[in-house]
């Protein structure tokens, strides 16, 4: 038997499971650590004949509202029986004491997370434009569920939402700035002067894309995973930042993935008019939240290459994270100059 990955002890874990849902586990459990995600930790749990994820905060997590279980735990309970395909939610667990931070469990669907173009190629250019619009069509569902009937009218503070996010994002900045970045604070002011009039207020993923979704052998999408970022909030962030994994970026051995270049890819404006006629939302200001989404990863990912600078983060690629900072920036200086 394997030794079980740092963070999950399957002893602890099935003691609460025998307890909060007894008759649930036949068996010893062994997990696995899922890799892939960017925040959270994953966990794939078996007892031989039934299957499990377990998702908790990263190891040594220090800032708790960054990585809160019980707000991602609600919003896949919310939205169980909706259009949304979302994993059934077993357990919530808020005791530190059974695995060394708050987790929740739910149960384990088979599908597909599509994380590059090279892993598309061998669906095909018809599938891959299937599973594409797919990701469209599910987030327009998404955008229709009635935050208030499934008690998630609580779930955010929607006025002022944009602002708000443009401020948090521009602190985050300042606080991982070891460096000058031509451009940034110029898109920051640019976005800040050219702030929309938001649409009615929707539950929102906060980092919708293919890869946060498991695709079928059929081709649907069989659940939306990654909820952390979700929130009440303006539905067009949503489909900025899809639009922006959208557009193809031609830098060769990049870090970041994206599954633009795939063949049958549909182009961002196609995504912008499924979503447009779909849902009845006026998408006219999509350049503005295509340039957030890239000031948004800008940020992101110069804070990556800032922690990498002072030696706090290792692994393959984020060497290379700091000469991606300039050309997100650049897309999203083009990208509202264009709008």
């Amino acid at each position: 038997m394997s030794p079980a990955p740092q963070g999950l002890d399957p002893e602890q874990l099935r003691g609460r499971l025998d307890r909060e849902r007894p008759g649930l586990v036949n068996g010893p459990l062994t997990a696995r650590l899922i890799q892939g995600g960017r925040s959270n930790l994953t966990y794939a749990v078996t007892d031989g004949t039934n299957r499990w994820v377990v998702r908790r905060p990263p190891l040594g997590h220090v800032l708790a509202t960054a990585h809160d279980m019980k707000r991602e735990h609600r919003v896949i309970s919310a939205l169980v029986g909706t259009a949304v395909p979302v994993p059934e939610p077993v357990l919530l667990c808020e005791d530190d004491s059974v695995l060394g931070a708050p987790f929740y469990v739910m149960e384990f669907v088979e599908g597909t997370p599509y994380r590059t173009a090279e892993q598309l190629a061998p669906l095909g250019p018809e599938r891959t434009r299937d599973a594409v619009l797919g990701l469209v069509d599910t987030l327009v569902d998404l955008h229709a569920v009635d935050p208030e009937a499934v008690g998630l009218g609580d779930f955010g503070r929607p006025e002022g939402f944009l602002d708000r996010q443009l401020r948090r994002w521009g602190k985050q900045l300042a606080a991982s700035r070891g460096r000058e970045l031509a451009g940034i604070d110029e898109l920051h002011a640019a976005l800040g002067r050219e702030l929309p009039v938001s649409p009615a207020p929707t539950v929102v993923h906060g980092d919708y894309r293919l890869d946060n979704v498991l695709i079928g052998e059929d081709d649907r999408i069989k659940a939306v995973l990654d909820w952390e970022m979700s929130t009440l909030g303006d539905p067009l962030t949503d489909l900025g930042l899809l639009v922006m994994y959208s557009r193809r970026l031609e830098l060769p051995g990049s870090p970041i993935s994206t599954t633009a270049g795939a063949v049958g890819h549909p182009a961002p404006e196609e995504l912008i008019e499924r979503y447009a006629a779909r849902s009845g939302r006026d998408a006219s200001a999509i350049s503005w939240y295509t340039a957030f989404a890239w000031f948004k990863l800008a940020v992101i990912l110069e804070g990556i290459h800032y922690r990498y600078t002072l030696g706090q983060t290792v692994g393959a690629g984020f060497d290379r994270i700091g000469d991606l900072v300039p050309v997100f920036i650049e897309h999203g200086l083009t990208t509202l100059q264009e709008g």
